[in-house]
């Protein structure tokens, strides 16, 4: 054969192989998911801003940007005009040309962005969210409907009536939807400052129609119809800097309503007019009690910082009686805050106002509480008490409050932060027929875990001060994993929604969700997403990944890194890391970066036992393994009924009828003996220990890997609980073989006993299966035509003077019943 033919053929069968090794090993490759390797390629590559060990680098910087506002509530229009002078710190080492400031007021207007992708994934999803009948016909909820009409109507969004320089000369600018750019004279150098100005005024919505996060409610006079007493949450209601950072450059993200806000820390002097006879809650100090506290209150609010108790500085009566006018002329309240992100108020006649001071550690602050008589009896029992116990439990596990006041107040926002001051929802029902006032075990519980995450808020994100626009879990998931600790210090069996495993299940094995690590604006399922998953998740770490000493230490070490910065979803990850000395990038990868649940499955068990080589026990214990096996049905029905030669015939016996395999002669005696003189004394001790070993398999199903619970129950009836690290999946992260040793025989194992782990079904987790219990309910069957239109026509129509009839004679009743 031609040499250089065969050379062909050789490199062909060579390249041929290749080929062969390449595809065999990129298929092996593929088929193991590495669920332990790093972030690295996740995770922005650290700078002398941002350190590796998540800490802020050496030349971490970030804006300022301080206010000065002038604003009056217009009561009668529902309106407020405002001024405000802005002066912008340039910590950056960039020079800028142009400045973003948020309008988040446009969100309001009929022609927003919010407004316009309103949308449905599909005409079920239109009736199912509807509440149809049944969700079997297309429907619509009254409000929904009302929300479509009036949305479009409401004349909302801000009114920029001039933006100038100090000089008093207009700034040109452009207003793109829910965001303004100011463009600069002159570039704005590193290390410098500029001052402007800007005046605006804006329609408040009505929060139970229209708004969302601020707005006023009205009130109603049951007697006479009167539409005079509104309460008003007022927030997003000011031109505010974007922020500008290192990571991101200008975060001049479109408010589209989910995405909240990115500001900039400063100092503000706030003045708001509002008319006399209002009340006003809001971030900051008051700064002029003399002119808008009678005496009595300012003796009372002076009471408060020393009390025990909440003191009453507004009282009830006092609110009663202003309701009862509308005043015509206007008080001006002055407030000052520093250092903080934001600036919210609230006012209104009806206001009942509590307050009590709690010093602890570096932490002096007035706690108070705002709110309407409807709030009572729930509100003056629990609402200040509930700002107390936040700041105590959040300063454990964070550091202590900074601020001088912590304001909750009651109004149409069911919940809602900022700086200083947050609005929550939840109040008593008032019986329409007795004037009772009763409430719920739901609304009790619902309102001091809404308190405690609102106030909770001040330090995720008020101080801790990450980018909500980008990231709603970094300040919700925390806030409410935080809301968790402190629900649990409030009483025993305390009913928190959030923050058990076992309470994010279903969601986890839920179709359509998406990684903990989604933008804002792109969560489907917010309360599920952004606050339940990313809370369960920090308490599996803390109680059966890291455990709470190493958690709280380096948890404790994030807050203290990051109060007053700006830190990004690496910098959280990477402190817990470098601060607990443990490797977690499968946990963060498996949690926040995919939709996998846990679910393991207990697949099989084989249990061993240690030869002791003594024939004396080895052959009795074949003897007991032979006799533990199931008799034949040969056998069974043959014993005692059918006639045996041997019985008939004893001289047919001999040696093998008196002695079987498991006979031990002197042959395994001696070899036994033998054996034995030639160990070490360690070696004989080792035959002697009579462990029991056991071989389980394990299957990940949910793709998500955990640690392993397992509770083992031995014959004596003794229980243990041995937990094995997630790094147990690391070579397999599907299927896994683990020894586990006993002193005696197991009689069950039970995978994740205690449900801490979120794995999503429990009826393959223990051996032996456990049954799933449940209940049948029975039902009688309906008879009857349900549609009979004859019947419907006869029936006697209802008017307005036979109900007042029976509802007369209902009222002659009881009042009878009284007298008896």
């Amino acid at each position: 054969m031609n040499t250089s033919i065969t050379r062909t053929m050789n490199m062909k069968r060579l390249a041929t192989f290749s080929l062969i090794a390449a595809i065999t090993g990129s298929a092996f490759a593929q088929q193991f998911d590495d669920k332990f390797r790093q972030l690295d390629e996740l995770l922005p590559t650290p700078t002398d801003t941002r350190t590796a060990s998540g800490a802020p680098g050496h030349a971490y910087w970030q804006q300022r940007a301080d206010y000065k506002i002038r604003a009056q509530l217009d009561e009668a229009r529902r309106a407020v005009t405002g001024s405000e002078t802005v002066t912008y710190h340039n910590n950056s080492p960039d020079t800028l040309n142009y400045l973003w400031v948020q309008l988040d007021q446009n969100m309001f207007r009929a022609d927003s962005d919010n407004r316009n992708i309103s949308s449905y994934p599909s005409r079920e999803a239109w009736r199912t969210n509807s509440g149809g009948p049944g969700g079997a016909q297309p429907g619509l909820q009254y409000e929904a409907a009302r929300f479509l009409v009036e949305s479009r109507k409401f004349d909302g969004g801000f009114k920029v009536a001039s933006v100038t320089g100090t000089d008093g000369k207009p700034l040109r600018y452009v207003i793109n939807k829910t965001m303004m750019r100011i463009d600069l004279d002159q570039p704005l150098k590193p290390g410098a400052r500029v001052s402007f100005n800007m005046s605006w005024s804006f329609n408040v919505p009505e929060t139970n129609v229209l708004g969302r996060r601020m707005g006023f409610e009205r009130f109603v006079d049951e007697k006479t119809k009167e539409d005079k007493n509104d309460l008003f949450e007022i927030a997003q209601w000011y031109p505010r800097m974007a922020a500008y950072y290192d990571v991101h450059g200008w975060q001049n993200k479109q408010y589209l309503g989910d995405g909240e806000f990115t500001l900039e820390f400063g100092d503000y002097d706030v003045e708001v007019t509002v008319p006399s006879d209002h009340i006003v809650a809001a971030t900051g100090e008051l700064q002029n009690e003399g002119d808008v506290l009678t005496a009595a209150q300012r003796d009372r609010l002076k009471l408060a910082r020393t009390a025990k108790q909440p003191v009453v500085i507004a009282t009830q009566l006092e609110a009663e009686a202003r309701e009862k006018g509308r005043a015509t002329t206007t008080k001006t309240w002055r407030f000052r805050a520093k250092n903080v992100r934001d600036f919210a108020w609230a006012t209104s006649r009806k206001f009942i106002w509590d307050a009590q001071g709690f010093k602890k550690g570096a932490t002096d602050v007035l706690a108070m509480s705002f709110y309407p008589k409807e709030g009572n009896p729930l509100w003056e029992k629990y609402s200040t008490q509930a700002i107390i116990h936040t700041i105590d439990q959040y300063n454990k596990y964070s550091f202590d409050y900074p601020y001088p006041v912590a304001i909750s107040v009651n109004g149409p926002v069911g919940g809602m932060e900022y700086p200083m001051i947050s609005f929550n929802g939840g109040r008593p029902t008032k019986d329409k027929k007795t004037g009772e006032l009763t409430y719920s075990r739901s609304t009790k519980y619902g309102l001091i875990s809404v308190i405690i995450h609102e106030v909770g808020h001040n330090y995720f994100p008020m101080i801790v001060n990450s980018d909500e626009r980008q990231w709603t879990w970094m300040d919700e998931g925390l806030n409410s994993f935080m809301q968790f600790l402190a629900e649990t210090a409030w009483e025993d069996d305390y009913p928190a929604r959030r923050g058990e495993a076992r309470n994010i299940v279903d969601y986890m094995k839920s179709r359509n969700q998406q990684p903990i690590m989604t933008n804002s604006e792109s969560i489907t399922n917010r309360g599920s997403n952004a606050y339940a998953k990313p809370a369960t998740a920090l308490n599996v770490l803390r109680e059966t990944v890291l455990g709470r000493e190493l958690f709280d230490f380096a948890f404790r070490e994030y807050a203290q890194r990051w109060k007053f910065k700006r830190p990004t979803p690496a910098d959280f990850f990477r402190t817990m890391e470098d601060a607990s000395g443990t490797d977690l990038d499968w946990f963060w990868r498996g949690w926040f970066y995919t939709t996998d649940a846990v679910d393991v499955s207990v697949d099989g068990i084989s249990e061993y036992t240690v030869g002791t080589k003594d024939p004396e026990v080895e052959k009795a214990w074949k003897r007991a393994q032979k006799d533990a096996e199931p008799v034949s049905l040969t056998d069974q029905r043959n014993k005692g009924t059918l006639p045996r030669r041997l019985d008939a015939h004893p001289e047919l016996k001999d040696f093998y009828n008196e002695h079987d395999e498991f006979t031990v002669t002197n042959k395994d005696r001696n070899k036994y003996n033998e054996t034995v003189e030639g160990l070490e004394d360690w070696e004989k001790a080792l035959l002697k220990e009579g462990k029991h070993l056991y071989l389980v398999d394990f299957s990940n199903k949910g793709g998500l890997v955990t640690p392993l619970i397992l509770e083992i129950t031995l014959a004596s009836g003794k229980k243990t609980v041995e937990r094995v690290p997630a790094e147990v999946w690391r070579y397999n992260p599907k299927k896994i073989t683990k020894l586990i040793i006993t002193d005696e025989p197991m009689t069950s194992l039970v995978q994740d006993p205690y449900w801490e782990t979120a794995d999503v079904d429990q009826s393959d987790n223990a051996w032996p299966r456990k049954p799933v219990q449940s209940r049948l309910e029975l039902f009688k069957s309906q008879r009857g035509d349900s549609n009979d239109m004859m019947k419907d026509y006869n029936e006697k129509l209802k008017t307005k003077d036979s109900k007042e009839a029976v509802k007369a004679e209902q009222q002659s009743l009881e009042a009878g019943r009284k007298v008896e």
